[in-house]
C-alpha cells in the first residue's frame, strides 16, 4: 500500500518548467506573430470575394456588418486573456487536473455567451443599424450577412477559450495551424457560398460561421488528445466538481470583468481617436486610418512576445518562482523592446513608402508624411504598455489592468481636447502617445510590488 502511495505521489510531483533562454522565447513567439498577422486576412477575404462577386450593396454590408462583428469579438477578448493566464499558473504548479478545470469552464462561458448573443440577435441588429447610415439596400443585405453568421458565434468565442488554453500550456504551433485552418476553410466556403452559389454577403456570413465551427471541433479534439496524454492524476479526466467550483467560478468571473473594462477603455480610446481625427476633415481622417494600419502591423509583432510572457509568467507564479518570473520578463522584454526599436525605425525610413503603396490620393500621402514620426514614436513607447499586459495576463492580476485602462483613459481625454485644440491633429498625436505611455505608467508600480509577492511567497 505505502508502494502505490509513494508511487502515486512521484508522479503527481510538477514536471520541471523549460529554461527560459532567448531562442526558446523567439521560437515560441514567431508562431504567434504569423498567428496574429493571419487574423485579418479573414475580413480581407471575404471583402476579396464580395468586391468581386457581388453588388455595391454586398461590399457596405459587409462592411457594416463585419465592423459590428469585429467590436463584439473583440470585447470577449478576456475569454482568451483570462484563460491563458489560469492554464499557464495551473500548468506551471503541475496541477493537472486544475488546466482541464480552467479550459472546461473558459469553454462552456464562451458557448454561453454565444448562445446569449443569439438570443439577443435581433435587438442587437435593430439598435446597430438603427445607428449606422447605410442606403436601405445595404441595411437590407447587412441583416441577411448578421443573420447568418450570428450562427457561429457560440463556436467564435469558444475558439477564444481554446486559443487561450493553447498558449498557456505554449502549443502555440498548434495555434498557428488551428488559425491557417479557420483562414483555409473561410476562403473556401466563402467562395463556395458567395460566388458559386451566388449567395452574396449572406453567403460570406454562412461561410465564416461554419468555419468557425469547424475550426473550434478541430482545435477541442487536439486539445483533448494533448491533455488525455497528460492525465496521470487522480481526478476524473472532467473534474466537474472543479469547473463548478463556486470559488473558482467568482474568480473567472471577476478576471474577465476586469479585463472586459480594460478592453472597453482601449475601444473608446481608439474611437475616440478616429473620431476627432474626422473633425480635421476628410484628409486627416483618411491620414490617420492609414497611420493606424501601420501601428496594427507592428501589433502583430508586440503581441507575439506579450503571448509568450503570459504563459512563461503564469507558468513562474504558479510553480511560487521569483527567479523564473524575473527572468521571464527580463528576456521576453529584451527581445520585444528590440523589435519595437527596429519596427519604429522602419517606419521611420520606410513608412512613406508604404503610405504611397495604400493610396494614390496625394493630400493623404502628404498628411500622412507629416505625422508619421508620431507614428514611430508611438510604436516604440508601446512595447512597456504590451509587455506589462503579459506579465499580469499571466499572473492573473487583472485589477490592476483594468485600474490602469481606466487611468489611461482618463489621461487621454483630459490631454486630448486642449492639444487637440491647440495643435490639430499634432496634438491628437501626442495625446494618442500618452494615451499607451500611461497605461505602461500604470501598470510599473503593480509589476515591483507582484515580484516582491513572489519573494516573500517562496521564503
Amino acid at each position: 500500500m505505502s508502494h502505490s502511495c509513494s508511487q502515486e505521489a512521484r508522479r503527481l510531483v510538477p514536471a520541471p518548467l523549460p529554461t527560459i533562454t532567448r531562442t526558446a522565447i523567439a521560437r515560441r513567439a514567431w508562431p504567434i506573430i504569423i498567428a496574429n498577422a493571419a487574423v485579418p486576412t479573414l475580413g480581407l477575404v471575404d471583402t476579396a470575394v464580395i468586391g468581386h462577386v457581388g453588388t455595391a450593396a454586398d461590399l457596405g454590408a459587409l462592411a457594416l456588418g463585419a465592423l459590428l462583428f469585429n467590436f463584439v469579438y473583440w470585447s470577449f477578448g478576456f475569454l482568451r486573456m483570462a484563460t491563458t493566464g489560469f492554464v499557464a499558473q495551473a500548468d506551471g504548479a503541475g496541477d493537472e487536473a486544475e488546466v482541464r478545470a480552467t479550459l472546461g469552464r473558459s469553454v462552456l462561458l464562451g458557448v454561453g455567451l454565444g448562445a446569449g448573443l443569439w438570443v439577443l440577435q435581433w435587438p442587437l441588429v435593430q439598435g446597430y443599424f438603427a445607428l449606422m447610415d447605410g442606403s436601405a439596400a445595404v441595411e437590407s443585405v447587412g441583416r441577411e450577412y448578421y443573420a447568418a453568421r450570428i450562427w457561429g458565434a457560440p463556436a467564435a468565442l469558444a475558439l477564444y477559450a481554446l486559443s487561450g488554453a493553447l498558449i498557456g500550456l505554449g502549443q502555440v504551433r498548434t495555434l498557428l495551424a488551428v488559425q491557417l485552418l479557420l483562414n483555409g476553410l473561410n476562403a473556401g466556403l466563402d467562395v463556395y457560398f458567395a460566388a458559386a452559389l451566388g449567395m452574396g454577403a449572406r453567403g460570406i456570413g454562412l461561410g465564416t460561421a461554419l468555419a468557425e465551427w469547424a475550426t473550434c471541433a478541430v482545435a477541442a479534439v487536439l486539445l483533448w488528445r494533448l491533455l488525455r496524454r497528460r492525465h496521470r492524476d487522480g481526478e476524473p479526466f472532467l473534474p466537474w466538481a472543479r469547473i463548478a467550483d463556486r470559488a473558482r467560478l467568482r474568480q473567472s468571473l471577476a478576471a474577465n470583468g476586469d479585463i472586459l473594462v480594460r478592453t472597453l477603455c482601449l475601444l473608446l480610446g481608439f474611437g475616440w481617436f478616429a473620431n476627432q481625427g474626422a473633425r480635421f476633415g476628410d484628409v486627416t481622417l483618411a491620414a490617420n486610418h492609414i497611420l493606424l494600419q501601420l501601428v496594427s502591423f507592428s501589433a502583430f509583432f508586440l503581441d507575439g512576445f506579450a503571448f509568450v510572457a503570459e504563459a512563461l509568467v503564469g507558468g513562474a507564479v504558479g510553480a511560487r518562482d521569483p527567479q523564473r518570473f524575473r527572468r521571464a520578463v527580463r528576456l521576453s522584454s529584451e527581445l520585444a523592446l528590440g523589435t519595437a526599436a527596429v519596427l519604429a525605425l522602419g517606419i521611420a525610413a520606410f513608412g512613406t513608402m508604404v503610405v504611397e503603396a495604400l493610396t494614390a490620393l496625394q493630400p493623404v500621402r502628404d498628411a500622412a508624411a507629416t505625422y508619421l514620426p508620431w507614428t514611430a514614436l508611438y510604436v516604440l513607447v508601446s512595447v512597456a504598455a504590451f509587455q506589462l499586459d503579459g506579465v499580469f495576463i499571466g499572473a492573473t492580476r487583472t485589477r490592476e489592468m483594468r485600474d490602469a485602462g481606466l487611468v489611461s483613459l482618463g489621461v487621454f481625454l483630459l490631454l486630448v481636447w486642449p492639444l487637440a485644440g491647440w495643435f490639430g491633429n499634432h496634438g491628437l498625436w501626442v495625446a494618442f502617445v500618452a494615451f499607451v505611455l500611461a497605461r505602461a505608467l500604470a501598470l510599473a508600480p503593480y509589476c515591483r510590488r507582484l515580484a516582491a509577492g513572489l519573494d516573500q511567497g517562496s521564503g
